[in-house]
C-alpha cells in the first residue's frame, strides 16, 4: 500500500511541474481558436496550405519510394498514386481557395454519411442506455451536413475555419482543466 502511495506521489509532482505548461499551453490553444473564429477564411486557407504542403511531401515520398524499390515495371500504379498525391498537393498549396472549397465538400458529404450511419447505429443499440445521445449526435452531423451542402461553395469560406476554431477552443480548456486539476490533484495526496 506504500509503495502505491509513493508511487501515486511521484506522479502527481511530475503532473504539477508539467501542469504550469499544460496551462499556458490551454490558454494559447483557447485564443488561437478565438482567432480562427473571428477570421474562418484566414485560418481555413492554412489548413487548406497545410494539408497541401502535406499531401506534396507525401506525393515526393512515394515518388522517392518507388524509383528506390527497383521495380518501376511493377510500381507504375504506386508511380501514378505518388503523381497524383503531389499534383493535388501543389494544387492545394497554389489555390488554397479551391481547395478550401473542396475541403468543405468533403466534409459536407462526410457529415452526412457519418449521420446516417450514426442513426441506424443508434437505433440498433435501443434500448440501451445512451442510444437517444447517439441518436441526437448523429442528427446533428447529417443537419450540419446538409447546411455544409446546400450554402456549398459559399459555406468554404467560413466552414473549415469556424470548426477548426471550435475544435481548438474545446482542446484549449481541456488543456487549462488537466493542469488545474494535476495542481489540485497534488494537494490532495499531501
Amino acid at each position: 500500500m506504500e509503495d502505491m502511495r509513493e508511487t501515486l506521489t511521484g506522479w502527481a509532482k511530475d503532473a504539477e511541474k508539467n501542469a504550469g505548461m499544460i496551462i499556458i499551453l490551454g490558454v494559447l490553444t483557447v485564443i488561437a481558436g478565438f482567432l480562427s473564429l473571428a477570421m474562418p477564411w484566414a485560418s481555413g486557407v492554412g489548413v487548406a496550405f497545410v494539408v497541401g504542403f502535406a499531401m506534396a511531401v507525401g506525393g515526393v515520398a512515394r515518388l522517392v519510394g518507388v524509383f528506390h524499390a527497383g521495380s518501376f515495371g511493377r510500381g507504375t500504379l504506386a508511380f501514378i498514386g505518388g503523381a497524383l498525391t503531389l499534383l493535388a498537393g501543389v494544387i492545394l498549396v497554389a489555390r488554397p481557395g479551391v481547395g478550401l472549397a473542396a475541403l468543405t465538400l468533403m466534409v459536407g458529404a462526410y457529415l452526412l454519411v457519418d449521420g446516417i450511419f450514426g442513426a441506424v447505429l443508434a437505433f440498433s443499440v435501443r434500448p440501451e442506455k445512451g442510444w437517444g445521445w447517439m441518436l441526437v449526435s448523429a442528427a446533428m452531423g447529417f443537419l450540419l451536413g446538409i447546411l455544409l451542402l446546400k450554402e456549398w461553395p459559399l459555406s468554404g469560406l467560413w466552414a473549415i475555419g469556424t470548426l477548426v476554431g471550435i475544435n481548438m477552443l474545446f482542446a484549449g480548456f481541456a488543456m487549462i482543466s488537466i493542469g488545474s486539476a494535476a495542481r489540485k490533484m497534488v494537494k490532495r495526496i499531501e
